[in-house]
């Protein structure tokens, strides 16, 4: 039976090779689908759905059979119901905009890849107290940024902690965030906005995605 540490630090190795993570509010099965086949076809290798809506279970079942080279996360876990969605679903890993430590507790307990949102030194110091490595920084640019997060990593570097900064992220910094060792991935929303998506610009999303790829090989 594996252990919480050891599916952390194979979604880690997976996250690191990703680097950049669509953050997608979804409305129905199709579009998840669609966007889901775009990604795995023009070059990134994860989503982050989030449970903005009620598709995204569906979405994350069936996308996670359809695309099983894609990693897939569940976003905007928020309580103990959407964490055993997320499981149930077939998710890899979770997210939350926030730290809850009900959540991040049942996590542990079931050995399921989570990252509580942190901002702070404080909120930093309760997740790894029950046993988080792995924390999503949000909102990354309203809490000041690169320079805030190289901040907070700091006093904690001897931990090993890796950190996924969302919030305000786009082509123009997300560079800027990758340089730091201790960034696994970035996540955002401007590869996939709702305006195209209700719109049906698949053109233009594919671009942004197969732009972020490149992106990627600029490091």
């Amino acid at each position: 039976m594996t252990t919480n540490s050891q599916n952390v630090a194979a979604v880690l190795e997976r996250l690191s090779a990703a680097r950049i993570i669509p953050v997608l509010v979804l409305n129905s099965l199709s579009e998840g689908l669609k966007i889901c086949e775009l990604l795995q076809l023009n070059g990134l290798q994860a989503a982050e759905i989030t449970f903005r809506t009620s598709a995204a279970a569906d979405i994350i079942r069936a996308a996670a059979k359809e695309f099983p080279e894609l990693l897939l996360g569940a976003g905007t876990v928020l309580n103990l119901q959407d964490l055993q969605r997320a499981q149930d679903a077939g998710a890899s890993f979770a997210v939350a905009p926030g730290f809850n430590p009900k959540v991040v507790s049942a996590a542990i307990a079931a050995a399921f890849p989570f990252a509580p949102g942190i901002c702070t030194p404080s909120e930093i110091e309760q997740a790894v107290e029950l046993g988080c490595r792995l924390l999503k920084y949000f909102p990354a640019e309203a809490a000041g940024g690169v320079k805030m997060l190289k901040s907070l990593i700091a006093p904690y570097r001897h931990l090993g902690l890796r950190y996924i900064p969302t919030g305000g992220i786009s082509s123009d910094n997300a560079l800027d965030y990758l340089a730091l060792p201790e960034v696994a991935a970035v996540g955002g929303t401007w590869l996939v906005r709702d305006n195209d998506l209700k719109a049906g610009n698949w053109e233009l999303i594919a671009a942004n995605i197969r732009s972020a790829a490149a992106l990627l090989n600029q490091r």
